[in-house]
């Protein structure tokens, strides 16, 4: 794994950044108090390239792979308009029929998920299940005389179904040799009967809104299934490990944005003759900020990398600490940054209060740290599991 950036990559952070900046934190406001996405910057990131970057070239995306998209939400992150739906629709959904997809699925969606004028949204979470897949009740069944899929369940917060053109959903077929069940895709048009959707009512500050999806016994053709029906648990994390690397990439950008908030401010700000940042107690947090958050991009580009290698065991490892890492430190940092800046941190004019809400969300999504603690606990160390 390279420890250097390549000219590349840099190349491609420099460009994104100046994309973000030209957004910037107030528009990125603008769209939450409005209720709506950000369907501008969405449309420019598309146009230039950015959100198919990961996606294969010979349908239309760039070729490359995580460790590109994850700059890419990275530096739009850092410039205070990060796009949540590049953890879903590029890097899960894209990745996944990209990998696992049949040649129409790939014909179907790919193009369009790269040039931004399709979104796919993710459904996994289920009331009763939370953390725990094996707990996932929606389920799937064929019927005898069609050979069509039926799909029964509830799915909860699911990330801009209201947009999305159809919904990737973790639902569970029975194993013809064991009678067990076992983890499937289904790609599920929006407007298809029986697919109902209920907006949560969140107290977070997003332009992208959170759904519960109900699935009445909603009939999908047999080519709805991606890739293989035995696959299980191989299909399902092909898409879970990008989604934490990209959370990494969110969060990083997010502590950025407000660590050089509080920099900026710390530099200004004159009390008793003397900037406050000349002052180690603002300081030394600042730079431990800035540590952390910097460590935590190390751990998420060796998940990208080894993601992108194909070593789906040592990037699930490895993506779990960078989502672990990069959420402590980007909590760390917000606080820091508001706390820098006092009363002013509170206020609309510098952008961090909302902040504060946001970063505590990746420690919970898309899997808490406890449960990476547990994974790390008995798949990486070795001890007996508590569960």
């Amino acid at each position: 794994m390279p420890m250097i950036e390549s000219e590349e990559h840099k190349a491609l952070r420099t460009a994104v950044s100046a994309l973000g900046h030209k957004y910037g934190r107030a528009y990125f406001t603008r769209t939450v108090e409005e209720d709506r996405p950000a369907t501008e910057l969405w449309a420019e990131a598309a146009e230039l390239g950015y959100l198919g970057v990961n996606l294969p070239e010979e349908h239309g995306g760039g070729g490359g792979g995580i460790s590109e998209l994850s700059i890419v939400l990275e530096e739009l992150g850092a410039a205070g308009c990060p796009l949540l739906l590049m953890v879903v629709s590029p890097a899960i959904c894209g990745t996944v029929i990209a990998r696992f997809g049949t040649e129409e699925q790939k014909r179907d969606w790919l193009p369009a998920l790269a040039d931004g004028t399709r979104i796919m949204a993710f459904g996994i979470t289920e009331p009763d299940a939370g953390s725990n897949s094996h707990r996932i009740t929606t389920t799937a069944r064929r019927d005898p005389d069609t050979g069509d899929w039926l799909l029964t369940g509830r799915k909860v917060f699911v990330s801009g179904v209201d947009i999305a053109d159809a919904t990737l959903i973790v639902g569970r077929t029975e194993d013809a040799r064991t009678g067990r069940l076992k983890p499937c895709l289904f790609i599920v048009p929006r407007d298809t009967p029986g697919f109902q959707r209920h907006r949560i009512d969140m107290e977070l500050a997003a332009s992208e809104k959170q759904f519960e999806l109900v699935l009445d016994d909603v009939r999908l053709p047999a080519d709805a299934l991606v890739g293989d029906e035995d696959a299980g648990l191989l299909q399902l994390f092909a898409g879970l490990n990008p989604e934490r690397i990209m959370t990494a990439a969110f969060a990083i950008g997010m502590g950025r944005f407000a660590l050089a908030r509080a920099v900026e401010y710390a530099r200004d700000r004159t009390v008793w003759k003397a900037p406050i940042g000349s002052h180690q107690a603002i300081a030394h947090p600042l730079a431990q900020a800035h540590i952390d958050l910097e460590l935590a991009r190390l751990m998420m580009q060796k998940a990208a990398h080894l993601y992108d290698a194909g070593d789906d065991t040592g990037a699930g490892e490895a993506a779990n600490m960078a989502k672990y890492a990069a959420a402590e430190a980007c909590v760390k940092a917000v606080d820091q940054a508001v706390h820098t800046l006092g009363g002013n941190g509170l206020t609309r004019e510098f952008g961090l209060a909302s902040l504060i809400t946001a970063a505590r969300v990746s420690r919970i999504a898309p899997v808490s740290r406890e449960m990476i603690l547990n994974y790390v606990s008995h798949q990486t160390l070795g001890l007996p599991k508590s569960y």
